[in-house]
């Protein structure tokens, strides 16, 4: 029986817990920790509410801590995503005609799964599998994971609320329906958030997912798979899979019920898809759904009124928290002439008192980088630094793989504001700074807004209102997310929705009901009550 309308109210955002010493939430995490170190997981694929073991597996290695084996999970091949995409079509019927609050309350007690008897495990395995402190898995794989869940419901819910007018005699209705097919799910390393809300935020919507992590990203995306398999969540509505991302694109891109891609990751790849879903189009039932977040290259620049500390901070926090490995994360800087040799100073000794090491001692506020791959493409920009006349190292500059991949905390400046890191993503613990002439703002700000192609995140500050005035309208395009005397990271699901344009994506704002449309059908009814009996209207009649 459905005779009632239901209601989700807007949730409060989950709070961010301490872990100071003593308290309840720190002992948990060290015990789970321990726990998850002390048994090595054997991590399956989870096809049509099956867990499926290739044999064929892949070793996975806290980064910080590159001689531990955490476990293993089983790779899939072709044929395993082939089986994925006709579990999902195989649900999709029955889960498209479950009842919305039916639908919700699965995402919903996921929610609290995470928020209650999996807290510690979702950190833990975040922090271990990811390298994030504790601070950085609490805000990221509990807090920001819970929020997507739970904000989504209460989102989808006001989408549903929107009716069109009707005339005297007619009714007319909006139905938002999922997509004709199946969604590919296509996850990042860097944020454990990420990893649960893109295939969530389209089943959520009456979609059937196909979902593929990033192989760093396999040992919390098994864990959270587990959680909504608990909280309810029917066979074959998510399919998790570990292929590669080639054989990903080559049999989803190429099948008929392909409807939609929701994808964190590079802008290379993004275009490669991008580019073969159009040569595919008459290929497909309808016209997929393309949304993507694709990093950045974010600034911060500081006025000649900005604060000192509070610039210094901004880029303490903002380029090195996580390691740099943020799409949001703060990589270049353009300081003003009068004040940027107290900025430099003040931050070179704020990096000297950051501790480097393993997650799990919790007074370290620099890991590990994600894997090898990364850490010596890092190394290389580091490098070149060191050798170029235009560039010099004043903080940090070394590293070492031999227990992980650490990588020191390391500003570079350069006296070219087109300078190889100035430009490109380097998505590592580098900073790059750039100095101006205190008196040449408005062409600082035209330097910021060209030199990179990204348009994903930036900060100002300064204490002169008429400053933050003039880059917010210079800036217009040059950010997503836009922050006045603040970091440029760190968006919190219902007050910062996320996203950016250029080449950062497709700016459909994760957190907020505009991403949840890209996954929604709608068709309009109208009907009406008593309908006409004669073809012919009044203004035929003669007088």
């Amino acid at each position: 029986m459905h005779n009632a309308y239901f209601d989700f109210a807007a949730p409060s955002n989950e709070p961010v817990m301490s872990f100071a010493p003593g308290s309840p939430e720190r002992a948990a995490l060290k015990k789970q920790l321990a726990a998850y170190k002390a048994v090595e997981q054997d991590i399956p694929m989870y096809i049509g509410g099956k867990e499926v073991r290739t044999g064929k597996t892949v070793d996975i290695r806290p980064p910080h801590e590159i001689k531990h084996k955490l476990g293993h999970f089983h790779s899939g091949n072709a044929s395993h995503v082939t089986d994925a995409i006709n579990a999902a079509l195989a649900a999709r019927q029955q889960w498209a005609d479950t009842p919305w609050e039916h639908r919700a309350a699965i995402f919903l007690k996921a929610a609290e799964l995470l928020a209650t008897k999996y807290r510690a495990h979702t950190n833990a395995a975040t922090m271990l599998g990811q390298s994030k402190s504790a601070y950085q898995a609490e805000i990221d794989s509990a807090c920001e994971l819970i929020d997507f869940l739970r904000f989504n419901v209460h989102y989808l819910t006001e989408i549903y609320r929107q009716q069109p007018i009707s005339s005297p005699g007619v009714h007319n209705r909006l139905e938002y329906r999922p997509l004709e097919g199946f969604v590919l799910a296509v996850t990042p390393f860097n944020f454990s958030a990420i990893g649960g809300n893109l295939p969530t935020s389209a089943a959520m919507c009456g979609n059937v997912v196909v979902w593929k992590p990033a192989n760093t990203q396999v040992f919390h995306a098994s864990l959270f798979m587990k959680v909504l398999i608990e909280a309810g969540l029917p066979d074959g509505v998510i399919n998790l899979v570990y292929a590669d991302g080639p054989t990903i694109g080559e049999v989803c891109f190429a099948h008929a019920d392909f409807a939609g891609i929701h994808f964190t990751g590079s802008t290379g790849v993004f275009q490669t898809m991008w580019k073969t879903i159009g040569n595919n189009i008459h290929k497909y039932k309808t016209y997929p759904r393309i949304v993507g977040e694709t990093g950045g290259k974010d600034f911060v620049i500081a006025h000649k009124s900005a604060n000192v500390d509070a610039v210094v901070t901004a880029l303490a926090r903002g380029a090195f928290e996580y390691q740099g490995q943020k799409c949001s994360a703060a990589s270049r800087a353009y300081l003003p002439s009068n004040i940027a040799e107290e900025i430099k100073t003040k931050l070179a000794a704020t990096l000297k008192t950051m501790k480097m090491g393993t997650t799990e001692d919790f007074s370290n506020f620099i890991n590990a980088v994600i894997d090898e791959r990364s850490f010596d493409k890092i190394a290389t920009y580091i490098d070149n630094a060191k050798k170029d006349e235009k560039a010099k190292i004043i903080a940090g500059g070394n590293y070492n793989k031999t227990e992980g991949y650490f990588i020191e905390p390391t500003v570079i400046e350069t006296t070219d504001p087109l300078y190889t890191t100035m430009c490109e993503e380097i998505f590592g613990p580098v900073l790059t700074v750039y100095v101006y002439d205190a008196e040449k703002y408005e062409e600082a700000l035209a330097l910021v807004d060209s030199t990179s192609t990204y348009a994903l995140t930036g900060a100002v500050l300064a204490q002169d209102r008429y400053a933050l005035e003039l880059a917010a309208k210079k800036l217009v395009n040059a950010a997503g997310n836009f922050y006045l005397n603040d970091k440029p990271t760190g968006a919190v699901v219902g007050q910062q929705p996320f996203g950016g344009a250029r080449a950062s994506g497709t700016n459909d704002k994760a957190g907020s009901q505009l991403n949840l449309y890209r996954w929604l059908s709608a068709r309009t009814v109208k009907e009406t009550l008593v309908p006409p009996t004669d073809y012919r209207y009044p203004f035929l009649q003669e007088a």
